[in-house]
């Protein structure tokens, strides 16, 4: 069954910053949606951040009230809880071996005809398909952040990814969340990743050898290039240690010209990852809004 282009319901596993926002996108293409977390502490978090998020869109016009949506939430830990969803979101953290596991377990439950889609950001869909029964349905939804606002969702094609599945995202994507596919072929990065880590990366190396400062880096790339955020802002949006770990997969994959700079290890070391815990190339602790 569907709802418009969307299955009437749908699941999303893992509810940190990413996985609310794909919550909260499918509850307002109307979708009835299942949050499944580790544990209920995590659970009642994550119900939290998309209880926030609908909560901005009631302020900035875009729905009448968060009760409405909010009610179409279910959360859980019990995976068997996605057996009724015509498409399951895996939005864990990027590991490999998690998001196996995470992939696996969902397959294990989830009907014959429902779709399988990772978020993931960077990570092979091949490698990731060689664990499932029915690879065919596999296909990457990598969503953007912030989710709600975002226009752009990267549609990841692995080699055994059936054309149908690949025509449905696409409908469910332009005609259901009302955002822009694009199709990509699975590769280290896929597109947006490949490129936009390339920026980043080139962007802190700028700052560490003292060529501009981050604001005066970010101006360059926003008022020269017409970017809506420049990427050192954008990287502590994304999260340092989300950049890191995504530049040494490339790293591995693609060669030394993804090798990270110093400086970006030093922060994530240091527990700077960005916006989430209040600085990064920036400080955070000042500011409410992007």
């Amino acid at each position: 069954m569907t709802l418009g282009q969307i299955p009437t319901r749908t699941g999303v596993v893992g509810g940190g910053q990413m996985g609310a926002g794909i919550v909260h996108a499918l509850l307002l293409a109307g979708s009835e949606v299942v949050l499944l977390e580790r544990d209920l502490t995590a659970a009642q978090g994550a119900a939290e951040r998309v209880r926030r998020s609908c909560g901005k869109s009631v302020e900035r016009g875009k729905i009448a009230d968060a009760a409405e949506p909010m009610g179409r939430l279910t959360t859980t830990t019990d995976a068997v809880d996605l057996a009724a969803c015509g498409l399951v979101v895996e939005a864990v953290p990027e590991d490999e071996q998690l998001k196996r596991e995470t992939l696996q377990r969902v397959e294990a439950v989830i009907a014959d005809d429902a779709a399988l889609a990772t978020n993931t950001s960077s990570i092979s869909l091949d490698a990731l398909a060689t664990s499932l029964r029915r690879p065919e349905r596999l296909l990457g939804l990598h969503f953007f952040n912030p989710v709600p606002a975002s226009k752009l969702v990267e549609i990841v094609i692995a080699s055994a990814t059936d054309e149908a599945w690949r025509e449905r995202a696409v409908t469910w994507v332009r005609d259901g969340l009302g955002k822009t596919p694009v199709v990509v072929a699975d590769s280290p990065g896929f597109a947006s990743s490949r490129l936009g880590v390339a920026l980043g990366l080139e962007a802190i190396r700028m700052l560490e050898a003292g060529v501009a400062s981050a604001e005066d880096i970010d101006a360059a790339m926003s008022l020269g290039y017409g970017h809506p955020m420049g990427p050192l802002r954008l990287t502590d949006l994304v999260g340092l240690d989300v950049r890191l770990g995504i530049a040494r997969y490339l790293e591995r994959e693609l060669g030394p010209r993804f090798a990270p700079p110093q400086l970006l290890v030093d922060l994530v070391e240091q527990g700077h990852h960005g916006r989430k815990t209040g600085r990064g190339f920036y400080d955070w602790t000042k500011e409410s809004t992007v």
